[in-house]
């Protein structure tokens, strides 16, 4: 056995690396167990996050971005480019260089902290040991005064319409299609869903994407998902809600897709499917049987408001337990544990996780939506506000979506804001910040916004909750 540790972490991803640096900040001695791979068969630090999930598929649509401006928005600039092209390596080339700067970063980040990394996969044992299975197939066993449980999540795979990496794909198959497809069916339009659907759509393919909620983007509120889902149509993206997948069959002309709607069953051919259903806590073979430690009916690790499992020194975080599958929910978590573990006061707020999906226009809120706080007999007051009447916007190019803001009736403290529309993955900050803080309508109406500015958006809505915006009839 090795010298004991102070903290062993299960999980490289976000919630693991941020764990084990803050808590190496802290003066503990630290070891992270990982097994990711990276495409050059190396191993790869960062987790899903890195190195399949949030920052490729940003380098992707970045990409994507920039190849569906030259036909669509550039003219309307006056500028004009003929026979544009994609090359796809150099396309997907650039999305890897990204990734292997990043998890590189992580692994220089450890070196500099000096934290143990072991490449392969971890199991908890009794009495806070670890059994390491090496990427080699070797074994060691490693002890410490606390572990945390940051092992992450996996796509989940419908049993109709298994994985075979080429035809029908998750994730990170979306991420490495080495040629544009004609037809892209993509199941779920949740985030990734969406996300990666936009990618490929802006290249060329003709992306139908079958969802089987009645609702667009449920967990949105519903006047910003109405307005996204209103965009995404101008696009080309065929959003087909109520369409529930039965059946998925690959045969040599593409994949056979058979599901049901409101007008009863349907089918459709396409390319490649990418199944984006969502994702479940990674917790197969992370526990010995006599851990104490327990998992929920969803297979998450069941852990209090503090990320304890009820099991002295051990901790759970990120993916792998309750709440929003998010990498900054991830990192705030870890954060928290490590200062927990070292006997100071972490925190981590979950009313005002701030979500964003990367569209174009993007989608990003905080707080409560306008029918949850129905749903709870909150008494309330919305202020609303279109970027069509933002001059930056205007400018931009970019006048598409509003900024929502709902306050207390009474108290006018902010309860929630969401916005669809350019660069809104950056202003929703602000909110947050002034949600953190208790904020109110009038403090962010009353706070100076430059201009012109994207964020006048959020100033003009603050002063709408109260009717007094100043460029739109209220």
């Amino acid at each position: 056995m090795s010298d004991k540790f102070d903290v062993i972490v299960i999980g490289g991803g976000p919630a693991g690396y941020h764990a084990a640096i803050r808590a190496a900040q802290l003066g503990l001695k630290i070891a992270v167990i990982d097994a990711f791979v990276g495409k050059d068969g190396k191993a790869a630090l960062g987790g899903t996050c890195l190195n399949v999930g949030c920052i490729p598929s940003k380098a992707l649509l970045d990409s994507s971005k920039q190849f569906y401006n030259i036909a669509h928005n550039l003219p309307t600039h006056g500028i004009t480019v003929e026979n544009a092209k994609v090359d796809m390596a150099t396309f997907i080339g650039r999305k890897d260089k990204i990734v292997k700067q990043f998890t590189g970063g992580v692994d220089q980040l450890f070196k500099v902290n000096k934290i143990t990394s072991f490449f392969g996969t971890g199991k908890l044992l009794k009495g806070n040991q670890v059994e390491i299975t090496g990427n080699d197939g070797s074994k060691q066993t490693l002890a410490a005064t606390n572990v945390i449980l940051a092992s992450g999540s996996v796509p989940i795979e419908l049993p109709f319409a298994k994985f075979d990496g080429k035809n029908i794909i998750d994730n990170a198959g979306a991420l490495d299609i080495d040629k544009v497809p004609k037809t892209l069916g993509v199941i779920g339009a949740g985030v990734i869903g969406l996300e990666l659907g936009s990618v490929w759509n802006r290249l060329g393919a003709k992306v139908t994407i079958l969802e089987a909620l009645p609702d667009f983007i449920g967990t949105a509120d519903a006047d910003i998902a109405k307005v996204a889902q209103r965009e995404f149509k101008k696009q080309g993206l065929d959003i087909k809600l109520g369409a529930k997948l039965g059946k998925a069959e690959i045969k040599k002309d593409g994949v056979h897709l058979t599901y049901t709607d409101k007008d009863g069953e349907q089918s459709l051919v396409v390319e490649k499917l990418l199944v984006a259903v969502g994702r479940r806590a990674y917790t197969a073979g992370l526990l010995a049987d006599d851990t104490g430690v327990k998992l929920d009916e969803r297979g998450r690790i069941v852990v209090d408001e503090h990320c304890h499992t009820g099991v002295d020194g051990v901790w759970a975080v990120g993916d792998a337990v309750r709440g929003p599958m998010l990498a900054h929910k991830g990192f705030e978590e870890g954060m928290a544990v490590a200062e927990w573990i070292a006997g100071k006061a972490g925190h981590v707020n979950y009313d005002t996780i701030p979500w964003v999906i990367y569209t174009e226009p993007e989608i990003a809120w905080a707080g409560k939506t306008e029918q949850q706080l129905k749903d709870e007999g909150v008494p309330y007051k919305v202020g609303s506000f279109p970027f069509a009447a933002i001059g930056r916007a205007v400018a931009m190019n970019e006048a598409i979506g509003q900024v929502k803001m709902i306050a207390h009736a009474e108290t006018d403290r902010i309860l929630g804001v969401h916005m669809v529309g350019p660069g809104v993955s950056e202003l929703i900050a602000e909110c947050v910040v002034a949600m953190e803080f208790k904020g109110s309508a009038e403090d962010m109406a009353r706070i100076i916004h430059a201009h012109p500015t994207l964020s006048e958006a959020v100033h003009e809505a603050a002063l709408s909750v109260d009717k007094r915006a100043i460029h739109k009839g209220n």
